[in-house]
């Protein structure tokens, strides 16, 4: 599963193409994509403040270079694209129909869509299921496939919307409806439990994750003027990410298998160690009363040991 994302990066100064955002800022919108399950980010692209959110190339663009990223036996497994409203369109969802890519992009409340979900008997809707598989209290999903135009859409694409109850104190849009919240997405997926497949794109909320963790390794702020050197940057933030994925899934266990770069900074990689030389061995000392020293060392135990070429 790959997740595509946009997200806003400030410019503090006049850096070259930087520009105002809709959100009234002034700086960047690089679009990312990222691996799901492993966390890995597969590409990026640095964009103007005033990118478009809905720009077909600039996914598509995105995409190839993260299927490029891929090892060649990934390409012959099945492979689900999944992104926010920025990606439904039509170049795009075809672009995907055309590599053989699945996707799963959200869509707008539009008023034909409002008028077929309030037009629904309460029989349409069934019981949304949560990461266990279990319902969902206060959440529904159905399928409006039949009930709203799709011309233009790859053929087979699907529109499938939830309604939930806000959280206690969150306040309702007009959109809304009897106290109920509604979202909507487009899939090409033939599964016909609807459910699962709602809960499938509801994990596509696992990306903002992600980008919080890109701007925790280097992505709120973009260094430099040039525009060139600013997308080496990014792409050392993917690696950095990248590096921070493996040594998760290669060497650490536990809570920190789990923990985002922030506390694995804070827990390992600011660790005091000195360096000494005896019997021509060399030796990383660390401090004993260091809560994770341990830690540490099991994790250059499991990296010592991997055989080469490991990978997650």
């Amino acid at each position: 599963m790959l997740d595509i994302d946009a997200t806003l990066v400030s410019a503090h100064s006049e850096k070259e193409d930087a520009a105002g955002n809709w959100k009234g800022g002034f700086g960047f919108h690089p679009l990312l994509c990222f691996l799901d399950g492993t966390d890995e980010g597969l590409a990026g692209l640095l964009r103007s403040g005033d990118a478009g959110s809905n720009t077909a190339t600039d996914h598509e663009h995105v995409l190839v270079e993260a299927l490029e990223q891929l090892p060649g036996e990934a390409l012959d497994e099945d492979i689900l694209v999944r992104t926010d409203v920025g990606g439904a369109t039509h170049d795009f969802t075809q672009s995907c129909r055309d590599a053989s890519i699945r996707f799963s992009v959200g869509y707008e409340l539009t008023e034909s869509v409002r008028e077929a979900l309030l037009e629904l008997p309460e029989a349409a809707w069934r019981a949304a299921i949560d990461a266990e598989g279990e319902t969902r209290e206060g959440a529904w999903v159905t399928e409006l496939t039949d009930h709203v135009e799709l011309q233009g859409w790859p053929a087979g694409t699907r529109l499938i919307a939830r309604r939930e109850r806000p959280h206690p104190g969150a306040q309702l849009s007009f959109t809304d409806h009897d106290g109920h919240r509604f979202t909507c997405f487009l899939t090409d997926q033939d599964d016909a439990d609807i459910a699962a497949l709602e809960l499938t794109h509801r994990r596509r909320a696992r990306v903002e994750d992600r980008i919080r963790c890109a701007k925790d390794t280097g992505l709120e702020n973009l260094p430099f003027h040039a525009v060139a050197h600013n997308e080496v940057w990014l792409e050392l933030v993917l690696i950095a990410q990248d590096l921070f994925a493996w040594a998760r899934a290669l060497t650490l266990d536990g809570e920190l298998a789990l923990a985002e770069p922030k506390r694995l900074r804070h827990r390992l990689l600011h660790t005091a160690g000195r360096l000494v030389r005896s019997g021509r061995r060399t030796k990383l000392r660390l401090a004993r009363e260091w809560p994770w020293a341990q830690a540490l060392v099991a994790a250059f135990g499991r990296l010592r040991a991997l055989p080469l070429g490991a990978a997650p």
